[in-house]
This record gives structure tokens, sequence and C-alpha cells, in this order.
């Protein structure tokens, strides 16, 4: 089954120091080497910040464009992992070490099918 595993960050507290950047990404390399290694890494990757983003929508038939999140919120979607593993404890398994290695919650979601 796959998961979505999504990087939830806060991005009041942006940016790190060169120092804290370079931490994190040792960290979350390691993580991301285990997973290649275990055979349940699909797709995974970093985002820019939301104020980087656009929301398309389409409202009576005509589609609208905007700058910026839709959800004006304090947490932002900062990266995602998908993987493949066997069920939600294993899913959670590595939700866990992702969080740990990110030191930020990740928030895991199963598909509801896959195309």
């Amino acid at each position: 089954m796959h998961y979505l595993m999504g990087v939830r960050i806060d991005e009041s507290v942006l940016p790190y120091s060169d120092e804290e950047m370079e931490a994190s990404y040792a960290r979350v390399g390691k993580v991301n080497d285990e997973m290649k290694a275990a055979g349940v890494w699909v797709f995974g990757g970093g985002l820019l910040p939301s104020d980087s983003a656009t929301v398309v929508r389409v409202e009576n038939g005509s589609t609208a464009m905007t700058d910026g999140p839709f959800a004006e919120t304090k947490e932002q979607l900062g990266g995602f992992y998908v993987i493949e593993v066997d069920d939600l404890d294993a899913a959670l398994h590595w939700a866990g070490k992702a969080a740990e290695a990110c030191q930020v919650p990740i928030e895991v979601r199963p598909f509801g099918g896959v195309a």
C-alpha cells in the first residue's frame, strides 16, 4: 500500500542557519538512504516556501489562479515522501524516523488508489 508522509513545517521560524540546514540534510539523507535500502522508497522531495505556490480553482466554469496557499495556517507542507509498505504500522515506523530526522511533525495518509 502507498502512503504519503507530509513534512509539516512552521514557516515563521525559517530560515535556519547554514549549520542547522547541513545537520538537517545529513539526518534526512540518512533516513532517505534507509528507506531506499529497505525498498519502501517511491518518491520524495522538499518544497519551496508556500509563498511560491499558485492555487488554481474552477468556479462557475471559470478558472482562477491566486498566489500563495489557499489555507491561512501556521503550519505548511514543507516536503513529502511517498512510500510503499504493507500496512499503516510500517508507514508509522518510517514516519517516526522521518519526524526525528526532520525534527518536525509528519502527517501520514494512505492513498485511495494509485494510477
